[in-house]
């Protein structure tokens, strides 16, 4: 144990150094490996991640979880601590400067190793980091890391030491991430009612309280904007596949021109949890710009056949086209509009049409979508922001309109107004 007087960290001046890396392999039984400032292989990480293959879980998974053990190796290394060392103390002092502290700035890697002066500076946002979009009303990024960011952190470190624990391997080893106070000595959802809905659980004590999230949609003039500003029919022929077909990014990326099925009106995907193949059906204007794209590009020697990748990039040499290149496609589209839409809000906005579709039952929705649970939709049953601010403005409009209307007539005075009143059920003013 270290003495306490070491853990007066000056976390107000703490910079997280830029060392290490999360190296991508390309091979199926290590995807992903810790990398520490020597350029060796973080073995602890590395036992982790084997784990997580043989539990099915996909290399997106171990990029994930990579990127928040990895930040947090940098502070152990920055503080000369191993990670089997770890105190409650450390933990606490990492997630304290994770709420407080500004996120580094990341270096671009053509330029990393210069000179601060031989840096380029970077054009300031048109908007102040965490200021709400005055298109669609979402916040831009911050530059504090977001509650979502430090929960899932959180939530990875404390069951990594977990499985380390599990492993019982003779190392005196303590979790620096504890469970709250209140859950020690319990199970989760110990004394629940099978009739009443699971509640979200605080299972950390550093997990930060997280706000649900609204799904966001696009608004149908906003879209039909956003898409006569795309610049080819690959890229009409994408968006008009997302917001039909309701799949996920990277699962439309991924798939091949024989799961692309003209005349079922079907794509196929592999979906991105259980890996299973399933057929979508989508609109027939994305078969149709398909098919342009799919002719201008086998004219330009793009490869052609039932397995190939059905998506290519547009300029020579041919690749097939990647999640970060497609999202780069669709913020351009973005900026024309001056909106921070993102790729999954595609998904979003092609759920919320189905469920506003009297003749669409939720079930298939939730096939479509992928969901386990029928109860996600509920989120998409709400009234979205663009809803609730049409009713509310329609309700003002209302109340002017009333205020400016002339007034009743009086009744004639032949007639007693009690008796019309009686008469005609009080609407005699």
């Amino acid at each position: 144990m270290r003495d306490a007087r070491t853990l007066e960290r000056d976390l107000k001046t703490f910079v997280l150094p830029e060392i290490g890396r999360l190296q991508s392999t390309g091979d199926v039984w290590e995807p992903y490996r810790l990398i520490d400032p020597k350029g060796r292989r973080v073995e602890p990480v590395a036992v982790y991640f084997k784990d997580l293959l043989a539990a099915h879980s996909p290399a997106t998974t171990l990029y994930s979880y990579g990127n928040d053990l990895l930040r947090w190796w940098r502070f152990l290394w920055a503080h000369g601590i191993e990670w089997d060392r770890a105190v409650r103390e450390d933990a606490r002092d990492f997630t304290l400067w994770m709420q407080l502290a500004d996120k580094p700035v990341r270096v671009h890697w053509r330029h990393r190793g210069k000179a601060l002066s031989a840096v380029p500076r970077r054009k300031p946002p048109a908007l102040a980091p965490g200021t709400p979009n005055p298109v669609t009303g979402k916040p831009t990024i911050g530059k504090k890391y977001a509650p979502s960011t430090r929960a899932h952190c959180e939530t990875v470190l404390r069951t990594f030491y977990d499985f380390h624990l599990g492993l019982n391997n003779g190392q005196l080893l303590v979790n620096p991430f504890p469970l709250d106070r209140n859950r020690r000595k319990g199970r989760p959802h110990a004394h629940h009612n099978p009739a009443d809905e699971f509640k979200h659980e605080r299972t950390g004590r550093y997990r930060p309280t997280v706000p649900e999230r609204i799904p966001r949609r696009i608004p149908d003039d906003k879209y039909t904007e956003a898409f006569a500003g795309l610049r080819s029919h690959r890229d009409r022929a994408l968006l008009a596949f997302w917001v039909s077909s309701a799949a996920r990014s990277e699962e439309l990326l991924t798939a091949t021109e024989r799961d692309a099925l003209p005349g079922q009106q079907l794509i196929g995907v592999i979906r991105k949890g259980t890996r299973d193949y399933q057929q979508l059906p989508a609109s027939p204007d994305a078969f149709v710009w398909l098919r342009l794209y799919q002719e201008e590009a086998w004219k330009k020697g793009v490869p052609r056949g039932r397995d190939q990748p059905l998506w290519w990039t547009l300029r020579h040499p041919w690749r097939p086209l990647q999640y970060d290149a497609a999202r780069m496609m669709f913020k351009r589209a973005n900026e024309l509009l001056g909106a921070n839409w993102t790729l999954h809000d595609l998904r979003h906005t092609a759920t919320y049409r189905m469920t506003e579709d009297p003749e669409m039952s939720l079930v298939y929705v939730q096939h479509i979508l992928g969901h386990k649970d029928q109860r996600t939709l509920q989120k998409y049953l709400r009234p979205s922001r663009d809803e609730v601010i049409s009713a509310g403005l329609a309700h003002h409009a209302r109340r002017e309109a009333k205020k400016l209307a002339p007034p009743p007539a009086p009744a004639a005075p032949a007639y007693n107004e009690d008796s019309l009143n009686t008469l005609f059920g009080g609407l005699v003013a």
